[in-house]
């Protein structure tokens, strides 16, 4: 990965939200035309964007095609698209339709044979794993369902079904700006030294963005502090510049 930090544009009725701890009735519209900070990203020097359907990803079913399709169509942007990925067909549009990388996460729970089958096609590089936690419980299907199965033993699954990437969001964390899940991260680590793991959640400023590299995360995922311009794009080109070889 070329640079280490990830943008996400969350989507919801067409517009660039963010939530609240996954609560879809506690959202912010930062931008109503999600293309307007696409360009804007690119603009500052982002790469690669986090792009997921909020929508999709609570019904099951991909909503925001033509807004994948538009972005990839007018940026050179790195796109890792998700949300209501359940299908052979959806996981062959997303590509189609401009996507770099595929974010899957329920379907890891509930077909996990069909997710292998996708790294076997695809190839490893081409599927970011999402894994949702609450409560020490895999959180599926929008974050609305709970999975008892612990983390660890749904990542060694994961990892023997040959998954390499994944991003891990501790949902309490999520678009409240408190601090990431330092130690949730230092043990997956520990116990997954060949996953390449992106922290996402809780992120307040450059120096979260730098602590979670520094712990051993090949990338961060940010969104609400660089809306609410707690962390700027110099800061952001500065870091990635700083960790490129790391």
């Amino acid at each position: 990965m070329k640079n280490k930090i990830i943008v996400a544009i969350d989507l919801m009725n067409y517009k660039c939200v963010r939530l609240i701890q996954g609560n879809f009735r506690k959202k912010k519209i930062y931008y109503d035309d999600p293309m307007d900070i696409a360009l804007l990203l690119e603009d500052n020097g982002i790469t690669r964007i986090h792009l997921v359907d909020l929508d999709g990803a609570r019904i099951g079913k991909i909503i925001h095609w033509k807004i994948l399709e538009k972005i990839a169509k007018n940026t050179n942007l790195i796109i890792d698209f998700g949300g209501g990925i359940n299908t052979k067909e959806d996981i062959k549009y997303v590509f189609e339709s401009g996507a770099h990388i595929a974010t899957v996460g329920s379907i890891a729970v509930k077909n996990p044979l069909l997710l292998k089958e996708w790294i076997n096609f695809y190839g490893k590089d081409k599927i970011l794993l999402g894994v949702d936690v609450k409560n020490e419980s895999i959180a599926i299907d929008g974050w609305k369902n709970l999975f008892k199965i612990s983390l660890l033993d749904f990542l060694v699954e994961k990892k023997n079904h040959g998954i390499e990437n994944i991003f891990c969001t501790d949902i309490f964390r999520d678009g409240v700006m408190e601090g990431p899940s330092f130690l949730l991260y230092k043990k997956i680590i520990k116990e997954f030294t060949d996953i390449k793991l992106i922290a996402s959640g809780g992120v307040r400023n450059i120096n979260d963005v730098e602590k979670l590299l520094k712990l051993g995360c090949y990338g961060v995922i940010i969104g609400k502090a660089m809306y609410e311009k707690k962390i700027s794009f110099n800061e952001i080109i500065n870091c990635n510049k700083k960790n490129i070889n790391n």
